[in-house]
């Protein structure tokens, strides 16, 4: 039997290499070995996706010379949407874009800028060092993206996470620091969440209705600008009036209850649980003790706050909360303009002092609404307990920080509340709840308590027959402070935003908590799962980089040629062993 030539058998291996390659481009395999499964998707999110039937068209605008940080989130957003293309079936195309290239007039330029800020763009002043030059240079950063759908209005997303991280520091006498990385690593855990947020918005269809409360003296000016201008684009926003009928919980998703001052009927609380019954959500945003800001200033100092009586509290508590008569504060707190005394020609002298009464507020657990923000401001918020009610689950939603206390009615709001060190000694409070969200089988505050006659009524103005307990389970969110959505207004400019104080150049994140609240409560889908995500961030010691700088960067580019050439001298040996004989 005659064998095949020998130069011949290195075909078989390399048909064979081929073709593995070449079958390799049919199947896709991927395999997340992160503890945190930072490339993996949320079930919620490929659904969403795989129900994509339009085109998905993404502009990213954070691209360019960017500083470390910023190129990281840029990378990260290019692997998060060419994960999303994927799993749309090629739906989803994306660019990375410089909205001003190519233009050079100033006048067009500004026009450009100004119709993107309408959209929501954010724009961003970094300021960079150059740490061998010793230069400082200033760039303009754009940390947004455009989602567009057809001719639907586009949806702009901030990149960046609304929760600044700093590093550890002493509320007392140490100005707090932001830690960069920890900052980006955050949003970069958002990514997901907000474009399939987005694509989830643009490509529904259902639009879920709003209604905001009316009839027991809620606020109907410019202290709920920002609210309206927020809900508006996103969803079908109405206000209902409580006087006048019972709400609908199958025309009404949810309803916004803001600050009410005058007290509420049996009637009205009637109605608002049997649209609780029925399977209706609400939003309570409740100011149980009068307290402003501007009473104080009339008062010079000092001022008592008093219960506004409003008559809910046992409605409260029988869904599983209350609302206590008193108000909180925290050394860790914002701060206001105050006069601390006089100028040499006789005008006042003003200081940003700290205010406990507006201590800053964030989630103590991983709760998928307030998880990944920065503090929310409330405007003397107060305390909240929960009670025992059978089905319920509640979740602390915003607390104070570990240095709280409370101050009992009658609240005495004083501009010097904190005078000694016995005053310091008496923040003892941690975590103290502000706003709980409570989930599950309501029962009816009137089961046993209404007779026939009162039931018939509620059939004949509602059009339902009365329910003791909830036919399907529901939602509830319940703030201790109507503040954290209603917004300042200044005699200046108009209305500000939520969570900006006035004379101040800071955004809280009361509108992205508020935003969330709304979502979790008339969403449809899961997508908030990938709210949950956490990624860990495990960072280099930056001492040693700079130290061994030298030393690992000739370690990466000489071993790896080190490594080629021994193998090149190993092979070469082994071939004249073989073949010398």
């Amino acid at each position: 039997m005659k064998l095949a030539p020998k130069k011949f058998t290195w075909l078989l291996p390399l048909i064979l290499f081929f073709t593995v390659i070449y079958s390799v481009g049919f199947f896709r395999c991927r395999v997340d070995l992160t503890a945190e499964k930072r490339f993996s998707l949320s079930k919620s999110s490929i659904a969403v996706l795989e129900n994509c039937q339009e085109p998905v068209k993404i502009q990213v605008f954070l691209t360019g010379d960017l500083p470390a940080d910023y190129k990281k989130l840029s990378l990260s957003v290019k692997d998060m949407l060419e994960e999303l293309q994927l799993y749309s079936h090629n739906q989803i195309s994306f660019k990375f874009v410089k909205p001003d290239e190519g233009i050079t007039e100033d006048s067009v330029k500004y026009q450009l800028y100004d119709s993107l800020a309408r959209l929501g763009v954010v724009f961003e002043q970094a300021q960079t060092t150059q740490q061998q030059a010793g230069k400082q240079t200033i760039q303009q950063i754009i940390p947004s993206a455009l989602v567009t759908i057809n001719k639907k209005m586009p949806i702009a997303i901030d990149l960046r996470s609304s929760r600044k991280i700093y590093k550890q520091f002493n509320v007392i006498n140490e100005i707090p620091a932001e830690d960069v990385e920890a900052t980006r690593n955050a949003a970069e855990a958002l990514l997901e969440f907000k474009f399939i947020n987005a694509i989830d918005k643009l490509t529904r269809q259902y639009v879920p209705t709003v209604a905001y409360v009316t009839g027991n003296g809620e606020p109907i000016d410019l202290k709920v600008n920002d609210l309206g201008q927020s809900l508006r684009n996103d969803y079908k926003l109405g206000v209902f009036n409580l006087k006048a009928a019972y709400p609908d919980a199958t025309k009404i998703d949810a309803l916004l209850i803001v600050k009410p001052t005058i007290p509420f009927t049996d009637s009205d609380k009637l109605k608002l649980d049997q649209y609780v019954m029925n399977g209706g959500k609400i939003i309570w945003c409740i100011d149980k003790l009068h307290a402003e800001l501007d009473s104080l200033m009339r008062t010079k100092g000092e001022y008592t706050a008093f219960d506004r009586n409003l008559n809910i509290d046992e409605l409260l508590f029988k869904y599983g909360v209350r609302i206590n008569g008193d108000l909180l504060q925290d050394l860790l707190c914002s701060k206001i303009p105050l006069v601390v005394g006089r100028n040499p020609d006789g005008s006042p002298k003003m200081q940003r002092m700290p205010w406990p009464y507006y201590p800053l507020l964030s989630a103590n657990n991983n709760n998928p609404i307030s998880r990944n923000l920065d503090k929310v401001l409330p405007v003397f918020p107060s305390s909240i307990d929960t009670v025992a009610a059978k089905g319920i689950k509640k979740t602390i939603l915003l607390s104070t920080d570990t240095n709280s206390r409370s101050l009992s009615t009658p609240a005495l709001v004083s501009v010097n509340s904190v005078k000694s060190a016995e005053d310091f000694n008496s923040f003892t409070k941690s975590f103290v709840p502000v706003a709980v969200l409570l989930e599950g089988n309501f029962q009816s505050l009137y089961a046993h308590r209404i007779g026939i006659a009162e039931k018939d009524s509620v059939l004949a103005q509602s059009g339902k027959p009365y329910l003791a307990s909830a036919a399907v389970p529901g939602k509830q969110i319940v703030m201790s402070d109507a503040d954290i959505v209603t917004n300042a207004v200044s005699a200046t400019t108009g209305p500000l935003e939520m969570g900006v104080l006035p004379f101040e150049n800071y955004r809280f994140a009361n509108r992205e908590f508020f935003l969330n609240s709304i979502d979790y409560l008339v969403s449809k889908n899961a997508v908030f799962e990938s709210r949950n995500k956490d990624f860990k961030l495990r960072l280099l010691n930056k001492e040693l980089v700079a130290t061994e700088r030298n030393k690992w960067q000739l370690i990466n580019v000489l071993l790896p040629v080190l490594l080629m050439v021994l193998v090149g001298i190993f092979f070469n040996w082994q071939r004249k062993q073989k073949y010398c004989k």
